[in-house]
């Protein structure tokens, strides 16, 4: 309470994002989140294998839509999530500085980077086609094009070291392309992508594009693996151990799956995860000759 004004204080109470909306864990669970030194900073939802669940369904029904639309149309609705990550910067840069144990200074570079970062992405989506497709010769009377197309459902694994870049640098080049997600949050630092997922609701993306759970890696990320509607992985946030144990599950229904590697965040992203979960469909069609 404060001393001046006799206020209680009033604390945020965390939710999941899925489909769109802010749904409790259907279990009630929530775990305690702690800052760097220990000191007791939320309690986040703990979720549970039904919400994995129930979030393959909102990003499955979402896919249809997302990836009908045009690419400058995915572009815009990114830039203007990039728009509203600026004008909540000082939230951000608070809950990275917490989760991380990073100096205010630190914190607001990792911030300012992400924001960034999701800038760069978006400026890729009528772009990509570019690097990733064009015509083939033939010998015939055929056009003969490739172009680049979604995968489908990624389920994503958050990178645990680097709560917000990290988290940025492995959601934006997944929708950009048309993708859709489940994003299992860093265990130990989920606040920033539960504060992410707020700026998502208010944007113009889709409900359901984006779904976000928070709670243990590993009990999220087994029906995620094995759920036959997720079309691939990317294993950024798990150890070796569990990588293993996902993949092979995994290769049940043949998931593309982005193996875990050593990552700086902070470097120059490439164009490698943006054409990560992206097939490629050859089309003929005759000249008309």
């Amino acid at each position: 309470m404060s001393e001046l004004t006799g206020r209680l204080s009033v604390f945020k109470t965390y939710k999941l994002y899925v489909g769109g909306k802010f749904p409790r864990s259907e279990s009630g669970r929530v775990y305690e989140v702690t800052d760097s030194k220990g000191t007791w900073l939320a309690n986040a939802p703990l979720a549970s294998r039904k919400d994995a669940r129930d979030a393959v369904v909102a990003a499955r029904k979402a896919f249809g839509g997302w990836s009908g639309a045009t690419a400058y149309n995915r572009g815009q609705i990114l830039y203007r999530i990039a728009e509203m990550l600026e004008g909540r910067r000082d939230q951000f840069t608070a809950e990275v500085a917490a989760a991380e144990g990073l100096s205010k200074a630190k914190a607001t570079a990792q911030v300012d980077a992400a924001i960034d970062r999701w800038v760069w992405y978006a400026g890729w989506s009528d772009k990509v086609a570019q690097i990733a497709g064009g015509t083939n010769p033939v010998a015939g009377p055929y056009f003969n094009v490739s172009a680049p197309e979604p995968t489908g459902v990624v389920a994503v694994l958050a990178p645990q070291e680097s709560s917000f870049l990290g988290l940025v640098s492995v959601i934006a080049p997944a929708i950009v392309t048309g993708n859709t997600v489940v994003v299992a949050a860093a265990e130990n630092a989920p606040l920033p992508a539960l504060s992410l997922a707020e700026v998502l609701a208010t944007s113009d993306l889709p409900g359901g594009v984006v779904n976000i759970l928070s709670g243990r890696t590993a009990e999220l990320s087994a029906p995620l693996a094995a759920h036959q509607d997720v079309n691939a992985l990317d294993l950024a946030g798990a150890d070796g151990e569990l990588a293993k144990d996902l993949e092979t599950a995994a290769a049940d229904n043949l998931k593309r799956v982005l193996r875990p590697a050593p990552v700086n965040w902070t470097a120059d992203p490439g164009t490698g995860r943006l054409l990560a979960f992206l097939e490629t469909k050859t089309v003929w069609h005759p000249m008309g000759v």
